[in-house]
């Protein structure tokens, strides 16, 4: 009795030991790694203007982060400014860039059909100077955020949104990087403007959208003024691979489009690999 009575003492007595050291490794020098701050993301929208035209835009950031950081606009597909380009901009506050979802065609208009969505684009198609104008609105309302670094902008932007902002660099918007992702690239020229811009493009290998001879101009454009580019091509991914709604609004208009999981994620794990190289968030 005595002796159960004498190990339960020792016992307790090395539980407090353990407790007051708090389990600290017997290595010398060694100490506790401590936990990985998560994003906080915050979401706000803002409207901001054109001359006399509102333009309803989106603005996200990580709160757990201090300073200025690099920012990112993103350009919306030809449905419009919708829930689509804001959820883009919160995985790329998630990262640690302040990210714009910009909207290009004022008022925060958003097409729900094709025949009105590619007409309220090819409004842009057609005048290029709207579209630098737009696109230079929102870069100047991006810098003077206060938690921007107006030294370093990219921009991405999906379908309409990729032709959108690989011509806005061409005509001389002052971006460090863009991303194309499934973005036209009919009748594209590549500009001494764009000697200092990083290009990734982020095409579907079954996208009829985007002929052959777009590509080939592409490459040779960007070839001759010798411009840095990388091209990705996704095996069997259509034209808006990257949204989950394409998938229904393809059957729905019978457009060839849809939603294709695999090139989704490897585009975005190829731009976050292009922004590390060449726009990294810190």
């Amino acid at each position: 009795m005595k002796r159960a009575i004498t190990l339960s003492i020792f016992a307790i007595a090395i539980a407090a030991l353990i407790s007051c050291t708090g389990n600290k490794s017997n290595k010398a020098g060694e100490t506790s790694t401590p936990p990985t701050m998560q994003p906080v993301v915050k979401g706000t929208e803002i409207t901001y203007y054109d001359g006399s035209t509102p333009l309803k835009g989106y603005i996200a950031y990580d709160e757990s982060l201090t300073g200025k950081r690099p920012g990112i606009l993103v350009v919306h597909e030809w449905w419009g400014n919708n829930d689509y380009s804001r959820m883009r901009a919160n995985m790329l506050a998630e990262l640690g860039y302040v990210a714009m979802a910009v909207d290009m065609y004022g008022n925060g208009l958003i097409l729900d059909n094709p025949k009105d969505a590619q007409n309220t684009a090819n409004q842009f198609y057609t005048n290029p100077a709207l579209m630098k104008e737009r696109m230079l609105v929102a870069y100047n309302t991006l810098i003077a955020d206060s938690l921007v670094n107006a030294e370093r902008i990219a921009a991405i932007g999906y379908c309409f949104g990729g032709a959108v902002v690989l011509n806005s660099a061409s005509m001389g918007v002052p971006l460090d990087a863009v991303v194309s992702i499934h973005g036209g690239l009919t009748g594209f020229k590549a500009t001494p403007e764009m000697k200092n811009v990083n290009v990734l493009i982020c095409h579907g290998g079954a996208d009829p959208f985007v002929p052959q001879a777009d590509i080939d101009n592409f490459k040779s454009e960007m070839q001759n003024m010798g411009v840095n580019y990388e091209f990705k091509v996704y095996e069997g991914a259509t034209h808006a691979f990257s949204n989950k709604a394409s998938t229904e609004a393809g059957k729905k208009f019978n457009m060839p489009i849809s939603y294709n999981a695999a090139a989704d994620s490897a585009s975005w794990s190829d731009m976050v690999t292009f922004f590390n190289k060449y726009f990294p968030a810190k």
